[in-house]
């Protein structure tokens, strides 16, 4: 994929002091920046793609970094070593002391993103990834894959399928992807993860799950869990949870020593009147017109 970044950006008393280094690869252009940052230094940066940054120093105590229009009185935090930045996220920086820094930009299409996340992870899951922005200060193994990287730009010398699978592996070990059970290929959720959330379900009294607690139970990321949960089953997770509720008010409702006034208390419905009228949406009939017909099996 011919691919190269188009980002705004503007700086003022930050100075490069070695020749820049790019490589452009496919979909991903890699470049080394070395530079000097006066006190007071400011920078603001608008990509359309997504991009990385990896410091090779620790400027977390000299660098503050914003998304809010510059704004650094209140809505300010310390630049960590490496950061994801989704595409279309502006960034304003501004430096305390005088300061030199060395750090990895790798800016990405996302096209050449899904293509190497979806196969693995599924294209939902990709997509929610790709919309969440990431900072880390411990660096781990991505500063081990970067400094490969640099070599790779510096002085090329292995096909470039290299190069760019360091580009990939760096971009799976930042970005926020979870790590639980993954759905299948299709992006939908397995018959494990399905027989998870109901046996979860059937051990609530009430049968109410925030949609967190679910996502949770499947060891998902909310977003993730709404999109993959539709493709699942044709309903929201809320529309399926009501489902399941009216379905333990039958069960319910077949003990006759309880009102219905006591099973929507019971299972969390406002009053007896939000129950009747959810059930009858549902089933077609009031929990009384209900128990009235089933009294005779």
């Amino acid at each position: 994929m011919n691919f190269w970044h188009s980002m705004v950006w503007k700086t003022n008393g930050i100075q490069v002091v070695s020749p820049v280094k790019w490589r452009c690869l496919d979909g991903l252009v890699s470049v080394l920046w070395e530079a000097e940052s006066q006190a007071g230094a400011s920078g603001y940066y608008l990509a359309e793609d997504p991009r990385i940054m990896v410091f090779f120093n620790d400027v977390s105590s000299r660098v503050r970094i914003s998304n809010e229009n510059g704004e650094f009185s209140r809505n300010y935090r310390p630049m960590t070593r490496a950061i994801y930045i989704p595409a279309g996220m502006p960034m304003w920086t501004t430096s305390k002391s005088l300061h030199r820094f060395s750090h990895l930009n790798l800016h990405m299409h996302k096209d050449r993103l899904m293509r190497f996340l979806a196969p693995s992870i599924g294209s939902s899951a990709a997509m929610a990834a790709l919309k969440r922005p990431v900072e880390i200060q411990d660096l781990g193994p991505i500063e081990a894959l970067s400094g490969l990287l640099v070599d790779e730009i510096s002085s090329p010398s292995r096909h470039a399928v290299y190069a760019e699978s360091l580009a990939g592996s760096i971009a799976t070990a930042l970005l926020d992807i979870p790590h639980g059970e993954k759905p299948t290929s299709n992006g939908r959720l397995t018959k494990g993860q399905m027989n998870k959330l109901i046996a979860r379900m059937d051990a609530c009294s009430n049968g109410r799950l925030t949609i967190a607690e679910m996502a949770e139970t499947v060891g998902l990321s909310e977003s993730w869990f709404a999109n993959v949960f539709k493709q699942t089953t044709g309903k929201s997770p809320l529309q399926w949870q009501l489902a399941k509720r009216v379905e333990l008010a039958k069960t319910l409702l077949l003990q006759r020593d309880l009102a219905v006034a006591e099973i929507a208390a019971q299972l969390g419905f406002t009053d007896q009147a939000h129950l009747t009228k959810t059930f009858r949406q549902v089933v077609g009939d009031t929990p009384a017109a209900w128990r009235r017909m089933h009294e005779a099996d």
